[in-house]
């Protein structure tokens, strides 16, 4: 594999606007709210995870966001710029990818932040099969930005 395809896999850095942007009226960080926001980014990370895992490369249309907000770099390079070029390579995605298997490594960080916002940061183990049956095993260490406020989450922050 090469190209887009291999680095939606090599998750180096994700940073995402998970949502349109941040609200206006956000809560303060209360020990409180900082214990939900923590459930609530750990809840989006398995539904991902388990999402991807289920439907394949697909499921990426669930979780990043078009908008102008959202960004991905991997392994040093920008991927997609912008939430219009992400959804674009989806079809390519499908294509390339039969199946992916998504895991989340055990030293799961979330960092709550003041403004609904979050910092997601984990260790993960991806198995990519083609459409001809190869596979490729990866691991590396996956961080996101996201913002809380407004469900559902997508990724980009």
């Amino acid at each position: 594999m090469g190209g887009i395809e291999m680095r939606i896999g090599q998750w180096a850095l994700l940073a995402a606007s998970l949502s349109a942007g941040c609200s206006s009226a956000s809560r303060p960080l209360t020990v409180t709210r900082a214990g939900e926001v923590d459930k609530e980014v750990r809840a989006f990370a398995r539904d991902v995870a388990r999402g991807v895992t289920q439907e394949g490369p697909a499921a990426w249309r669930r979780y990043f966001s078009d908008s102008p907000e959202f960004f991905m770099a991997a392994d040093g390079q920008m991927a997609f710029p912008n939430g219009a070029s992400a959804m674009a390579a989806i079809p390519d995605l499908v294509r390339t990818i039969r199946q992916i298997d998504l895991q989340w490594g055990e030293e799961m960080r979330v960092d709550p932040l003041p403004a609904d916002l979050a910092v997601l940061a984990t260790p993960y183990h991806e198995v990519r099969t083609g459409p001809a049956g190869g596979r490729v095993s990866e691991a590396g260490y996956f961080t996101l930005k996201t913002a809380v406020d407004r469900p559902p989450h997508k990724l980009p922050l």
